[in-house]
């Protein structure tokens, strides 16, 4: 998949590209649900391993706390806290949301702002927009322009915070 790639629309071929649409909407949709599953079994995971550490401590505190050190809430936390295999369920834990979280917002972008943005251009394209006035002007290069003007002034702006 290459978010990048599939959120640009080509202005020249507004019509293929409302044929593509619906499928790149369930295509990251469907990418969305695969993450948002991942998410739930990573943090199911932990919540496992965080069982069978606090019913381990439960059955022989002296071995996993120390002899005498009493199995008390905060010491079982601070056992299963510090364990290995807890340690790396959270860090799964933490990705699978990442992923999860990426993938929501390019889902909502493919979704709702890719398709406003084809509504509009349509509607540009009905309203003879494009017709253009006597001098042709290629919409794929001014945007280009456009694009790289922006660079240039964020590049700017980093620089003159930097001074």
């Amino acid at each position: 998949m290459n978010y990048q790639k599939d959120i640009v629309i080509d202005e020249e071929a507004l019509d293929v590209e409302w044929l593509d649409q619906a499928e790149l909407a369930i295509k990251y949709g469907k990418y969305w649900s695969r993450c948002k599953e991942e998410f739930t079994r990573a943090e199911e995971n932990v919540k496992l391993i965080r069982s069978e550490l606090i019913a381990k401590v439960n059955d022989d505190p002296d071995k996993y706390l120390g002899i005498g050190i009493k199995p008390t809430v905060a010491n079982v936390e601070a056992f299963f806290r510090n364990n290995k295999r807890h340690i790396a369920a959270k860090e799964q834990w933490i990705l699978a949301m990442t992923k999860m979280n990426d993938a929501e917002i390019i889902k909502n972008e493919i979704s709702f702002t890719r398709k406003a943005a084809l509504e509009n251009l349509v509607q540009l394209h009905g309203q003879n927009y494009f017709a253009g006035p006597k001098m042709p002007r290629d919409l794929h290069t001014e945007y280009e322009r456009k694009k790289q003007q922006r660079t240039e002034n964020n590049a700017r702006v980093k620089i003159n915070k930097q001074s």
